[in-house]
């Protein structure tokens, strides 16, 4: 293997990302990628990634430190993804700044407080479930794993409800890697057009809720961590988009492995292993995200096989592949709820690790519960191969999820 080795081209459609991981694996800890039309090195091996993952010589600052930045931003589809301005794509003091004003939403107290709310959505989501045509299939990620993270983040932010589908279809798109670059540019358009909505909403008539605690963030001349506007605007579509697409994933997947495998059913049903394990094994097994653009060398980083990422090089962080690495878990295709090692990286690692990530599992561990619970008999409508993929090189899950409520 040679530095010259032509990058690997990423599929957009993320139609087989196992044999995509299986590939980058084989090609070395880290190698070239095409991913859709800029290049970057694609790092799937754990150890290497973890090491880069808090390496003061990584930076998520493109405007500083990828010089194919002023380039990209105005043909690349994904170019909402290093433009905007808020913790994602921070650096240094600046991110500790952005993080320190999101970071309260998430404590342990927060979330404890919220517990009782989402067990409340849950509820309500699985009586209407039992409330429909028992002989009819039912689409589990329409009817479930969309509405419950949604419901969440609108209790957390404030979202209006008659905002609430717009900002799923216009998020949906965010992580649509197909789209070409004007669709993608006027998806971004109209995203901020609802969150200047939103802003201005709740400027007018604040509430106990995130969005109004950052707009006083903004206004606050009091010390040194006000908020520009487009630090606003980005920190709120971080929240919302992240505080939803993701856990939809974690739930559509966890759903469909304990509908393929009965074992692990039987294991939770037994009281071998917890609904915790299965949401902890599902985010190793099928991570939320395949890969995250895009990090940045600060400097040469070389590399354990004598290459170099070279200073101004871009970095996609290849979570699916990293998660099912042999040399981590040597079983790692296997899905195993009782698995020991449960070391993950479905939640990023350093100072970039998902905030949200207390209230994902919380999310993801009531709503299997609930749904298993209370439907015993659920199974799958259509058979397991026949199920697509979304359109995607980043978000991984189903585009449906048609299940029986009821035994056969």
């Amino acid at each position: 293997m040679t530095q010259q080795q032509p990058p690997l081209v990423l599929d957009p459609t993320g139609a087989d990302h196992h044999a995509e991981d299986r590939a980058l694996r084989e090609r070395g800890p880290a190698t070239r990628v095409d991913i859709l039309g800029v290049e970057a090195w694609s790092v799937s091996d754990p150890v290497l990634l973890k090491r880069l993952l808090i390496s003061p010589h990584v930076s998520k600052d493109a405007r500083a430190h990828w010089p194919a930045f002023a380039e990209a931003v105005g043909t690349w589809p994904l170019a909402l993804w290093v433009a905007v301005e808020n913790m994602f794509t921070a650096y240094g003091p600046h991110h500790r700044k952005l993080r320190r004003l999101v970071a309260p939403a998430f404590s342990s107290r927060r979330i404890a407080a919220m517990k009782p709310a989402v067990e409340d959505m849950v509820t309500a989501l699985v009586d209407r479930l039992a409330g429909l045509p028992a002989h009819e299939p039912v689409d589990l990620r329409q009817e479930l794993a969309y509405p419950l993270p949604i419901g969440v983040i609108s209790h957390l932010m404030g979202l209006p409800e008659d905002q609430r589908d717009d900002f799923r279809d216009l998020v949906d798109r965010v992580f649509d890697t197909t789209l070409g670059p004007e669709e993608a540019q006027a998806n971004t358009v109209g995203l901020y057009e609802l969150l200047e909505q939103l802003i201005a909403a709740k400027t007018s008539a604040p509430g106990d809720d995130m969005t109004s605690l950052l707009i006083a963030a903004r206004d606050d001349e009091s010390d040194g961590s006000r908020l520009t506007p487009q630090e606003l605007r980005d920190t709120l579509l971080l929240m919302i988009s992240a505080g939803y697409e993701t856990t939809v994933n974690v739930i559509d997947q966890a759903v469909f492995t304990l509908l393929t495998r009965p074992d692990q059913r039987e294991l939770v049903r037994s009281g071998a292993v917890t609904w915790e394990d299965v949401v902890e094994e599902t985010l190793r097994h099928e991570p939320a995200v395949k890969h995250l653009p895009l990090r940045y060398a600060v400097t040469d980083i070389p590399l354990p096989d004598g290459r170099t990422i070279a200073r101004g090089e871009a970095i996609l962080a290849s979570y699916s592949a990293a998660n099912r690495h042999p040399d981590w878990h040597g079983d790692a295709d296997t899905f195993d709820a009782a698995r020991t090692v449960k070391e993950h990286l479905a939640f990023g690692h350093g100072v970039h690790f998902c905030l949200g990530a207390p209230l994902a599992r919380l999310e993801v561990a009531l709503a299997l519960h609930s749904l298993f619970d209370r439907f015993p008999g659920v199974h799958l409508a259509e058979p397991a191969d026949q199920l697509r993929p979304v359109a995607s090189l980043i978000s991984n899950g189903h585009q449906r999820l048609p299940v029986y409520l009821h035994a056969r």
